[in-house]
């Protein structure tokens, strides 16, 4: 048997160290209100040789694993970068990219040589100043105001300054290796040069060609996906050029491949949770907090640093309001959203620590930084861009000219519901619902009922499994027909219950899938995923996910939450609009604001909510608005629920990983609180925004008559 010393020597001890890090401290920071990342960055000071002296930076395992998530964390950063948007606002983009990359590439280049660092050294702070980290994009989304101009182009820049960034970082690398020429720049941009297109273009048709054969293996495309990672980083250091570079453009070369999809959910997460935390307590390791807190001249240094870089963003941003005629408001938003420095520039910080050409106080310097900025960002961000205006803030008629032309109504066919029953506590009101949807659309309900596949179709569990199926689809058909709705039912064989449901959604043409909510959830739920997460990313259509604790035919009272003044809020007001008019209901628009809002805006905010109900109900039910002030979002809505029946949310895709149908930090904690009935309306990209029809019953009695006739 093994001694106690020589069982603490083996490499899985500090990687079991490490997970019991992950997993307790961020929540604890997090739980007062401090980034996570700020605990494992404190993790790594106490564990470190400065501290307990439990990690050691320098052991094997801590340098593959802490290489793993530098590289994992540069090509999340390219994965993220919104392709679509960049594209949108192309010319803008690469504008206030180049404003806000040489305005603090100058500034930080000053810094260095204020504090008599050489040219290459200067260079290379100033390059950590020029990139950003679209850390206050969660706020933005959430505000519904990302479309917004002077937003998009603030997001498009990003892709042009952290490859500006990490261009810089290059050269300087290659300088300080020594025998640096003219020539050898040369050779060294040429190849950078086919390296980039070579991955861009060659990872990008692979990458389509692959993900159409293997189809729905999601986890070969996974596999796929970390291939390109690695054999990228792999590839830059071929050609002399840091690992990180390769990193960042595998992450944009698979960016439309893998989409907004379950892949990306799932390479996000394994990153998330366990390989770029690694790296943030690595870098915890490398501070000496006692040397930095003893020399003045680092204080100094630190105090630069932070001051220009925050300058320096903003003359940028004052740069773009001019050439473009931005406003206040916008200048400030873009301000803020291109100050926080964490990715690329913690990635290139200990880049350049590790090659020699920044010291210590640099590092403790740019860890500063990080903390300052990734704090003071986004609490100016959640300052200024509520008072940005975008083209959805005054309710219009949401529904674009094309499809109200007769040939876009003729392919959006007749309203159809497909609703998967599976359990039948929750059938007969998921089937009570279906049918008060298609009731007022003059539509269809489509029971659907997955029977789990076996290899063996005679075998005796596949024959119990369709005989329950065909079980439920019977209680469907005779419940709808009493409820004066026809039902087209459907049985599918199918290994993957997910995949059934959204593959038989588009063989129906289903306008919006009904869908109970899943029990599971945490850290398996966020790892494998759930059936209503996985028909969330895979249907078409709009899908209504429920817990209904009685019949929607007993609701009298509907609660609307309406955060973002845009027309895609319309379609949980219609939804609750066209459930109230099946008994009389009383649907209540309750809009949640700062208790320090001006009563101008209030009045303003109330407006624009009243216009909406008109467009919602022009002659339908009759539907209060409400708006309260409070500090807290969740509870004030939790308040309001207390004499409701039901809830109606709005869910999102999110744009980063991690957690399903869950949006921001609003939809979570009232999942897990609310204790009356809930309906989220889970909206998948390309939606239309036109799903229901504020009817009168005389249109709806003319549809109905089409069809039968």
């Amino acid at each position: 048997m093994e001694s106690f010393s020589e069982v603490l020597k083996e490499p899985i001890v500090p990687f079991a160290i490490l997970l019991v890090v992950i997993l307790a401290v961020p929540p604890v920071f997090e739980r007062f209100r401090v980034p996570g990342i700020v605990g494992l960055l404190a993790a790594g000071v106490l564990l470190g040789s400065n501290g307990l002296q439990v990690l050691e930076n320098k052991s094997e395992t801590m340098s593959l694993l802490s290489d793993i998530g530098l590289v994992y964390l540069m090509f999340v950063a390219g994965l993220e970068v919104d392709m679509e948007q960049f594209r949108r606002t192309r010319n803008r983009s690469m504008g206030f990219g180049s404003f806000t990359f040489a305005v603090p590439l100058i500034m930080g280049t000053l810094v260095g040589r204020l504090f008599d660092f050489d040219w290459n050294a200067s260079i290379l702070i100033g390059s950590l100043f020029a990139s950003h980290t679209l850390l206050a994009y969660p706020i933005v989304r959430r505000l519904g105001v990302v479309n917004n101009e002077a937003v998009t182009v603030t997001i498009g820049a990003t892709i042009f300054t952290d490859i500006g960034a990490l261009l810089v970082l290059a050269i300087c690398i290659a300088i300080s290796e020594g025998e640096f020429s003219a020539l050898r720049l040369a050779i060294l941009l040429g190849s950078l040069a086919v390296y980039s297109v070579a991955i861009l273009v060659g990872f990008d048709r692979l990458g389509r060609e692959f993900f159409r054969r293997s189809k729905d293996d999601q986890g070969n495309q996974f596999l796929f996906v970390l291939l390109a990672l690695f054999l990228a980083s792999v590839g830059a250091q071929l050609i002399g050029v840091e690992k990180i570079i390769g990193a960042f453009l595998a992450g944009l070369a698979v960016n439309d491949v893998v989409g907004d999809g379950p892949v990306k959910e799932k390479v996000e997460f394994v990153g998330s949770v366990l390989f770029i935390p690694i790296f943030f307590v690595d870098l915890g390791l490398l501070v000496d907090l006692p040397a930095f807190v003893k020399s003045i001249e680092t204080i100094w240094l630190t105090a630069a640093i932070v001051v220009g870089l925050i300058v320096s963003k903003l003359l940028a941003a004052v740069l773009a309001k001019f050439v473009y005629r931005y406003n206040v408001v916008e200048m400030m938003t873009m301000w803020s959203l291109s100050m926080p420095q964490v990715g690329a520039t913690l990635a290139a910080t200990l880049v350049g620590y590790r090659a020699g050409v920044l010291d210590e106080g640099v590092l403790n310097s740019v860890i500063v930084l990080m903390l300052v900025t990734s704090t003071l960002g986004p609490v100016l961000t959640s300052r200024f861009a509520p008072q940005l205006q975008t083209a959805g803030t005054d309710f219009q008629d949401d529904t674009s000219s094309d499809e109200r032309t007769p040939e876009a109504v003729e392919e959006k066919g007749e309203f159809t519901v497909v609703v998967p029953v599976y359990n039948p506590q929750t059938e007969r009101y998921l089937i009570e619902m279906a049918t008060l949807l298609a009731r007022h659309e003059g539509g269809r309900i489509v029971p659907l009922a997955i029977a789990q596949a076996h290899a063996r179709m005679d075998s005796p569990e596949m024959q119990a499994a369709v005989r329950r199926s065909q079980l439920l689809l019977d209680q469907a058909k005779d419940l709808s027909r009493d409820l004066g709705v026809e039902a087209s039912p459907q049985l599918r064989i199918e290994y993957n219950v997910a995949q059934g449901i959204s593959h038989a959604s588009r063989e129906q043409n289903a306008s919006m899938i009904v869908l109970g909510l899943s029990n599971r959830r945490g850290f398996t739920a966020r790892l494998f995923g759930n059936v209503t997460d996985s028909v969330l990313w895979g249907t078409h259509c709009l899908v209504a996910v429920a817990r209904l604790l009685e019949s929607p035919l007993s609701i009298q009272r509907i609660l609307v939450p309406v955060e973002n003044l845009t027309t895609s809020a319309l379609r949980p007001a219609r939804f609750a609009n066209i459930l109230a008019s099946a008994n009389q209901a009383q649907v209540t628009l309750l809009h949640v604001c700062s208790p320090r809002t001006s009563p101008s805006k209030i009045a303003w905010t109330r407006s624009q909510l009243e216009l909406m109900v008109s467009k919602v109900s022009p002659q339908g039910s009759p539907i209060e608005v409400q708006i309260k002030p409070h500090e807290n979002v969740t509870q004030a809505i939790l308040n309001a629920s207390q004499s409701h029946d039901l809830v109606v949310l709005r869910s999102q895709r999110r744009q980063q990983g991690g957690n399903g149908l869950t949006v921001g930090e609003v939809t979570t904690p009232l999942l897990q609180q609310l204790t009356c009935s809930i309906v989220m309306l889970g909206e998948p990209q390309g939606t239309s925004a036109s799903v229901f029809s504020p009817s009168s019953p005389k249109q709806v009695d003319m549809r109905k008559s089409k069809r039968q006739g």
